[in-house]
């Protein structure tokens, strides 16, 4: 939670840093091969087809559990199966290829910025030791935004 605390601090100069990380990464996943978007596109089609085992055109609620599975390699909670199933049109019987692949877009964008986010925590975690001091901080700062002011960023940290 302190990684939440320390990126809502200074958002701005995280989100721009994140951003980078995101262009570097989404070329280096077209360098391997893999077509980014219609790459994970082309994925939620198949994982959709897979759990439609009856071919109705819609999943149902062990079907959209079965896909998250195949998708993202964990069994979504019951929470998370609830919200997603109450997002469904009262006069669907289950999640349409549509809403399932606008779900899985979001999804997988916020799923890319929880494990970016952490992996840059973990960058500045020089020590490993879960959370950043003041000099991490500072450190993280002179990489990210070099022009701001200290005072700027230890009131960041507060």
């Amino acid at each position: 939670m302190r990684l939440v605390l320390l990126l809502w601090a200074s958002e701005a100069a995280w989100l721009q840093l994140l951003g980078r990380m995101a262009v570097v990464s989404e070329r280096a996943e077209k360098e391997r091969g893999r077509g980014g978007s219609d790459h994970r596109r082309k994925r939620w089609i198949k994982a959709f087809e897979a759990c439609d085992e009856d071919n109705k055109g819609y999943l149902s609620r062990e079907d959209y559990k079965v896909a998250v599975v195949m998708l993202f390699g964990y069994k979504p909670s019951k929470v998370e199966v609830d919200s997603v199933m109450s997002s469904v049109k009262q006069d669907q019987s289950g999640i349409s290829l549509e809403d399932f692949l606008n779900l899985m877009s979001a999804k997988k964008a916020t799923h890319l910025y929880h494990c970016e986010a952490r992996q840059l925590f973990t960058a500045f975690d020089r020590q490993c030791k879960g959370f950043l001091s003041l000099e991490d901080f500072k450190k993280a700062f002179s990489l990210v935004a070099p022009k701001l002011p200290e005072r700027t960023i230890v009131e960041a940290f507060r």
